[in-house]
């Protein structure tokens, strides 16, 4: 948009914080305004005007006391950011006569100033800005329009510009300023904007981050909130789900330009209420993964703007489009009637008890929001609000093959599971064990064992199984195996919501029942145990035995909740039917925990013959190494703790050379107790 301003209004901040560069990346809040007004007509400066903010928490940096030379006793008596924003918009409509129809800009040295301080505080603030700075001029990039030679971008500021005017002719260069236009200025979008995105589409991979650590009921308006003053492409915010259909507190964000991304990437560790998000860099084929989509029904269904989705989960399988507009009438019309209604089916055209449904404000949709859990035939529905990139993602998970086959009957000798517990506790049901929720990403088994305190004496040997999620990053879940019941009461009831690294941490007790099935891929949640997706509901059993997933073997689910007992041949599955874990990992034990622990049965003694005699652990796709031996020192480090005996060692080497040169997507390991 082209603009012709009568006055530019140099405007400037100071944080409590960092200055420079760094300024606003450190979330430090506001202590000074300053500006001067300049008349594009007559090529005059008003004077130099400031006003101090009293931040909520007075606390000056000495970087800060050293720039603008404030003193915190000087703060006390101010008023607050509110308070200073519309004095200033009204001294500044005063000194440009504004009632005359005079227009003016805000000029500021930079993007740092408006979008990553005054923009990110107002909306933490709950502070309605003014029109006025939502559009401003960046001296550095008229500076570059008008000396395109005069080095980088990235590199100028006020006292390079300053060197290039007075180092060179300078009634030249102070011609060329005054006689500038000041005609694009820069945008800040005041609101997020839903839409679709197809997987057609190009996405460039400087323009994508990705946000971790988001509470699990926010929305892309909170993340579009957490970014303010930066601009993010229509459609851009997708939440992530993960395999049972939730949001697992990740986002892919997708801005208008690598600058805005850049921008972005200064707020890693901002805070979103009480949780501080992690943000790091990704590609457009991430952002594609999760918010692209083909199917012709889905745009159609998104291509009404300005709607508010609500998704329904549970509902019955023979439940009409006419029932669900009567579920939600009269106090919240559904937008186009039964029109904006999408129901998700299988490939088969099965219904999947999910629905979305478009609403034609944000009131219809809080009215909708009341009836959660409200009765629809015989069935309590479940409603969430809900984004254009879940409605894809949901699509795409159902259209699509199944994500986790069922695996066939197995083949391959199965070993009976080792007994860590004892084996009535999983079907007793006895809560041994403590569950961690919300752990930092970056937390550590140190970090555990210093957050439990007295009561890491009570972890059980190979006791610490901390959870995965599919792209192989901590979940923020762990589970830890306790002596006594008693003692993981005790556990839970004092280190519940205790702080780890800025974040309360939820601590339950559970039992080793529980942590087998979520280990496995099950959830675990109010409503009960679910069983992971690789299994039907009919096998979903729990046998006398079953024990947690021990730490260097990786069974298939089933297997685990229905041990088998050893075949009397050995045999292999075949590669065309992969296997895949949906929602596991374990991670080694505390540091001292004894690694001698018997991991076969009493009794169980390898045959002398052969190695392949022994317990067999396959690794279903094991990229083989480039080099062999590297190769083999890797294999062996995973299994480190177990004892394999040292003379089938030759053998094993064998064995896995064979397999390294035939079959090219598994790794078969024997693992000798001695």
């Amino acid at each position: 948009m082209t603009v012709n301003p009568d006055y530019l209004v140099l405007f400037f901040t100071t944080t409590s914080g960092a200055s420079g560069d760094q300024l606003g990346s450190d979330e430090k809040e506001i202590v000074q305004l300053v500006w001067q007004v300049v008349d594009l007509a007559t090529k005059k400066a008003g004077q130099v005007n400031e006003l101090l903010v009293k931040p909520d928490h007075i606390e000056l940096s000495e970087e800060c006391q050293e720039v603008s030379e404030l003193t915190e006793e000087a703060l006390t008596e101010v008023e607050p950011l509110e308070e200073a924003i519309e004095q200033l918009n009204q001294r500044l409509c005063a000194e440009v006569d504004a009632g005359a129809g005079n227009t003016f800009y805000l000029c500021t040295d930079g993007q740092l100033h408006i979008r990553q301080v005054l923009h990110p505080e107002a909306s933490s603030k709950n502070i309605l800005l003014p029109e006025c700075f939502f559009s401003f001029f960046d001296l550095r990039k008229e500076f570059k329009k008008k000396f395109p030679s005069e080095g980088e971008l990235k590199d100028l500021n006020l006292q390079v510009m300053a060197d290039c005017i007075l180092k060179r002719h300078v009634e030249y260069y102070l011609l060329c300023i005054f006689c500038h236009q000041f005609s694009f200025p820069e945008k800040v979008n005041d609101k997020f904007e839903t839409g679709t995105c197809s997987k057609m589409e190009r996405v460039d991979d400087n323009t994508v981050i990705r946000a971790r650590g988001l509470p699990w009921q926010s929305s892309d308006q909170d993340i579009a909130r957490f970014f303010r003053g930066l601009n993010i492409a229509k459609g851009g915010a997708a939440l992530c789900l993960n395999a049972q259909g939730r949001r697992n507190g990740e986002a892919l964000v997708r801005f208008e330009s690598e600058e805005h991304r850049d921008l972005a990437m200064q707020r890693h560790k901002h805070h979103m209420g009480t949780r501080y998000i992690e943000v790091y860099k990704a590609t457009g084929e991430d952002f594609l993964k999760i918010a692209g989509g083909t199917s012709n029904e889905v745009a159609k269904f998104l291509s009404r703007e300005n709607q508010v989705i609500v998704r329904m989960r549970g509902l019955p399988f023979t439940a009409t489009a006419e029932q669900v507009l009567q579920f939600f009438s009269p106090a919240c019309p559904v937008t186009d009637d039964s029109e904006g209604i999408l129901f998700v089916r299988f490939p088969d055209g099965r219904p999947t008890g999910d629905a979305f449904v478009l609403f034609s404000c944000e009131e219809h949709a809080q009215n909708a929001l009341k009836k959660h859990k409200d009765i629809l035939g015989k069935r309590y529905i479940e409603l969430f609000k809900s984004t254009a990139a879940e409605v894809q993602q949901v699509l795409n998970r159902y259209s699509s093959a199944p994500l986790i086959p069922v695996a066939p009957s197995p083949i391959l000798s199965v070993v009976p599971p080792p007994t860590f517990m004892p084996p009535t506790a999983a079907v007793t049901g006895v809560r041994d064990c403590v569950r961690l929720r919300g752990l930092p990403y970056d937390a550590t088994i140190q970090d555990i064992l210093v957050f439990l305190g007295e009561y890491t004496a009570d972890i059980k040997p190979h006791g610490v199984h901390m959870v995965l999620n599919l792209q192989g990053r901590p979940s923020g879940d762990a589970f830890i195996q306790m002596r006594s019941a008693d003692r993981a009461f005790l556990a839970a009831q004092h280190c519940h919501k205790h702080s780890m690294k800025e974040r309360y941490v939820e601590v339950f007790a559970c039992s080793a029942q529980e942590m087998n099935i979520v280990l496995m891929g099950g959830t675990l949640n109010r409503s009960g145990l679910s069983p992971p997706p690789c299994l039907s509901p009919p096998s979903y059993t729990f046998p006398h035995g079953t024990a947690v997933l021990p730490s260097a073997a990786i069974y298939p689910s089933q297997f685990l909740l229905s041990p088998r007992p050893l075949a009397p041949t050995t045999a292999f599955y075949p590669a065309s039917n992969p296997l895949y874990m949906n929602y596991t990992t374990y991670y080694p034990s505390p540091p001292g925990s004894p690694p001698n622990i018997s991991y076969f049965p009493t009794g169980h003694t390898p045959s002398a013959g052969s190695v392949l005699s022994a317990p067999l652990i396959r690794m279903q796709g094991h990229a083989p190494s480039h080099a062999f031996n590297s190769g083999i020192k890797e294999i062996l480090s995973m299994v480190h703790g177990y004892q394999v005996s040292l003379k089938y060692t030759h053998d094993l080497y064998k064995c896995v050379q064979n397999i390294f040169c035939y079959i090219k997507t598994a790794v078969i390991i024997a693992i000798v107790c001695t």
